[in-house]
């Protein structure tokens, strides 16, 4: 028997949430995650908010904040493969000079 979202202590909105969650980090680039996590912060330092909103922001917030940090992973992953094949190549590069004085 299938549990519904009362028994399982999910409102429909947490559960869509989730979805939502997993959408926003294939769609939003990181600029955009970061525009918006600026305008939460400053909303929620405005306050003048009930506490369902800004529990709501809150949660966007770390989402957003989720979001970029995926991006900054991902790029911090590539220029450490960028600069471990230029020093690959720097290597090879030497070997091969070494080579060919030693045959002079």
């Amino acid at each position: 028997m299938a549990k519904t979202d009362e028994q399982t202590g999910q409102t429909a909105g947490q559960t869509g949430q989730a979805g939502q969650s997993a959408r926003a980090e294939t769609t939003l680039g990181y600029e955009q995650a970061r525009d918006e996590l600026v305008e939460v912060v400053r909303r929620l330092e405005a306050g003048g908010t009930s506490l369902e909103e800004s529990l709501a922001l809150w949660e966007r917030g770390e989402e957003l904040a989720k979001v970029c940090r995926h991006w900054l992973e991902g790029a911090r992953a590539r220029l450490d493969a960028a600069l471990a094949d230029d020093e690959d190549a720097k290597g090879a590069e030497g070997a091969e000079e070494a080579e060919s004085a030693g045959q002079g």
